[in-house]
């Protein structure tokens, strides 16, 4: 069952970020994910979205997901990410 990763960020610090941005692609492909949406002003149809980047993820399953999430690979390009922003991240199981 694919499961999908979101994450709403608030960018500080666009250099540091583009750190992780640079990397992500390359630790991210080997867990089968998609990366299905990087958007930066979602259309907002009820309510406030005080976000700088929205993305969303899919993977084949969680197990997958927390694999990619949790790797060494990750976690190294993981820290410019956190140091230039602050993030919400979810996951959220499909049907």
């Amino acid at each position: 069952m694919p499961v999908y990763l979101m994450a709403q960020l608030n960018i500080h610090d666009r250099a540091t970020y583009a750190k992780y941005g640079s990397a992500f692609m390359d630790v991210f492909n080997p867990y089968g994910g998609k990366l299905l949406s990087v958007e930066e002003e979602p259309e907002v149809l009820e309510g406030e979205w005080g976000y700088t980047r929205t993305v969303l993820l899919e993977f084949p399953s969680e197990a997958l997901a927390h694999a990619w999430y949790e790797s060494v690979d990750y976690q190294a390009i993981a820290r410019h990410r956190r140091a230039a922003s602050t993030a919400n991240v979810v996951v959220i199981r499909g049907r």
